[in-house]
Parts: structure tokens; C-alpha cells; sequence
């Protein structure tokens, strides 16, 4: 019962990682062509100053949850994708370090340097996000010990020997980033006015057909390359609901986009981030990490799973600190609510020259 519980816990916190920290990406992929001037940059940035840090503190506990509960898939993962992971350190990083030295620096070409990385940085981390998942779903060569080790790509065919990218992997990075940027898009609907938010609204219209298309690619994909992945589903039949959740956000999204609901449209589209993670994470279940060459080496919850005692005591601490994040979260966007370019300093931040 244990093992359930803290299952869906981590998965929790992940799906909360990203809804919340996937519209500063998103924000992140359209600062590189949506905004027309510094004012519109600045409101683009303004929109999630208050929150984008906060937001990342889910990604560590979630880190930090993932190794005190399943300590051999922490050793694992964090050894076989050891590569990727330095990647998604060093992008987080020059994400930070570009969106925070930017406005300390009133000196046009380093901005636009700044602008470009950190435009740069949100994208590629939507991909690896995307391409992570894609690993989990589609399994990994794994030892009888649980140790694995992938190459950045081999022949770019998912089997029983792949690389962290092949064409299946690729299909769910395009998803995250495109899934994402929608998010960031209908973020900014509603948190910014005028025409920067017209822009935004008319970007999601074509963003949300490509997402559609992609989902259904990666539908089909999911099934070719697991097809245990359903097996759950049919083993319980009430759950296709999932699915059937996730077509209603992408048509909640639209119609509320449509109709200039824009606060419903942005729980659409978190609604589609939760459904579609949790549906994968429930076409796994009670794997956490599928083998690729005999389930006999798969990482599943049992298996990887600490002693009673500490999951009893973790439960516990991770209830304080699970009740301090959320006050955090709910504090945090109520004291910032509104829109964001109703501060009218167009260099908020921006250190004075002497």
C-alpha cells in the first residue's frame, strides 16, 4: 500500500512541475518572436518574475521525494541518463543565469544575446523534457543489477538496444514543446493586455491544431513501441476515461480560447498536461522503469521500494512540506494576481547607470 501511495505521489509532484514551471518555458519559447518591443518583452517577463523560481522548487523535490522513496531508481536513472541530465542542469542554469542578468544590463546587444539564450534554453528544455518521458515510456536495456547506460542516439529506432533519441523520443519532445508553448501562450492571454495578448490569443489557435495532430501521432506511437502500455486500461475499463479527459481539455481550450475565457482555456490546457502525464504514468504502473530486454529486469515498485520505516516517517515530514509549498504557491499567486503589465516601469530591475 506503501508503494501505491508514494507512487502516485512522485507523480504528483512531477505533473505539478510541470503545469506550473511548463507556462514560464512556454513564456520562455514565445519571448523569442512574439514581443515587438522592451515594453512587450518586459510584460512577458513580468507575467512570471514572481513565480518562475518558485515554480522550479517542485523539480528538486520531486528529485528529492524520488530518492528517498525509490532509491534504486534514483541510483539508476540518474546513472543511465547521466548525460541527458547534465544537459537539463546546464540549460536550467543558463535559463536562470539569462533571464535574471538581462535586467541589470541596459546595453541592447547583450540583451538580445540574453533574449536569444534564454529563449533557447526554455525550447530545448520542453524537447529533453518530452524526450525524457519518452525513455521512461518506451523502456530502457537494463542489467539484471538495474544499471543501464544510453548513447545519445545509436540508429534512431526504438528496440532493444536504443539511444535517448530515437523517432519515438523525438515525437514526445516535439509534444512537450509544442504542448508547452501553448501553455505559455495561453498564460500570457492572461496576464498581459493589449496587443501582446491579441498575439498571444492568435497564436494558440495554431499551436492547438498542432498539439492535436501530435497527440494523436503520439497515441499511436506509444501503442506501437509498448503495447503493454494498455494493458491497465483494459484491465480497468473505467479509466479510459483519461483519454477521453484529455480530448475534452484540447476542445475546452479551444472553445474557451474562442470565446475570450481565457483563465478557463489556461485550466484546459493544465487539465491536458495532467491527463496526459498521468496516463502514462498509469500505463506503466507498477513498473517505474520498463525493460527493453525482458521485464525480468524491469525496475518496478517492489523492487525499488526503501523499508517500511522510512516510508512511514517520510509520509510524515513530506506532509509539512508538502503543506508549506502549497501555502507558498497559494500566497504567492494571489499576491500577484492581475495582469502584469500594469506596472508601467518598462526596466523593472534594470541597475541605473552612474
Amino acid at each position: 500500500m506503501l508503494g501505491f501511495i508514494w507512487f502516485w505521489l512522485v507523480a504528483v509532484m512531477i505533473v505539478a512541475y510541470v503545469v506550473l514551471d511548463g507556462f514560464d518555458l512556454g513564456v520562455g519559447v514565445l519571448h523569442l518572436f512574439l514581443p515587438h518591443n522592451e515594453a512587450e518583452r518586459q510584460s512577458m517577463l513580468g507575467s512570471i518574475g514572481p513565480v518562475w523560481d518558485g515554480n522550479e522548487v517542485w523539480l528538486l523535490a520531486g528529485g528529492g521525494t524520488l530518492y528517498f522513496a525509490f532509491p534504486l531508481l534514483y541510483a539508476s536513472a540518474f546513472s543511465g541518463f547521466y548525460l541527458p541530465l547534465m544537459m537539463v542542469l546546464w540549460l536550467l542554469v543558463l535559463r536562470g543565469v539569462s533571464l535574471e542578468l538581462r535586467n541589470h544590463l541596459d546595453l541592447g546587444v547583450w540583451r538580445t544575446l540574453l533574449d536569444g539564450a534564454f529563449g533557447l534554453a526554455s525550447a530545448l528544455l520542453a524537447v529533453f523534457y518530452g524526450a525524457a518521458l519518452g525513455n521512461v515510456l518506451r523502456g530502457v536495456p537494463m542489467n539484471a543489477d538495474g544499471y543501464f547506460f544510453l548513447p545519445l542516439w545509436t540508429n534512431w529506432q526504438p528496440g532493444a538496444n536504443p539511444g535517448i533519441l530515437d523517432w519515438y523520443t523525438i515525437i514526445g519532445g516535439l509534444v512537450a514543446l509544442v504542448a508547452l508553448t501553448l501553455h505559455g501562450a495561453l498564460w500570457l492571454t492572461v496576464k498581459t493586455s493589449g496587443e501582446l495578448e491579441q498575439r498571444a490569443r492568435k497564436a494558440v489557435t495554431p499551436l492547438l491544431g498542432l498539439l492535436v495532430a501530435l497527440t494523436a501521432v503520439s497515441l499511436f506511437a506509444t501503442i506501437a513501441v509498448r503495447p503493454a502500455s494498455l494493458d491497465n486500461y483494459f484491465r480497468y475499463p473505467a479509466t479510459f476515461i483519461v483519454p477521453v479527459g484529455v480530448a475534452a481539455a484540447l476542445a475546452g481550450i479551444w472553445f474557451w480560447n474562442r470565446g475570450g475565457q481565457p483563465g478557463k482555456a489556461f485550466l484546459a490546457s493544465a487539465a491536458y498536461l495532467f491527463l496526459m502525464l498521468a496516463g502514462g504514468v498509469w500505463g506503466l504502473y507498477p513498473d517505474l522503469l520498463p525493460a527493453t530486454n525482458g521485464a525480468a529486469n524491469s525496475i518496478t515498485i517492489d523492487r525499488a521500494l526503501s523499508g517500511p520505516y522510512t516510508m512511514e516517517v517520510g509520509l510524515a515530514w513530506w506532509s509539512v512540506g508538502m503543506a508549506l509549498a502549497v501555502g507558498y504557491i497559494v500566497f504567492v499567486y494571489s499576491r500577484f494576481r492581475g495582469k502584469s503589465d500594469e506596472n508601467k516601469d518598462p526596466h523593472p530591475g534594470v541597475i541605473a547607470p552612474d
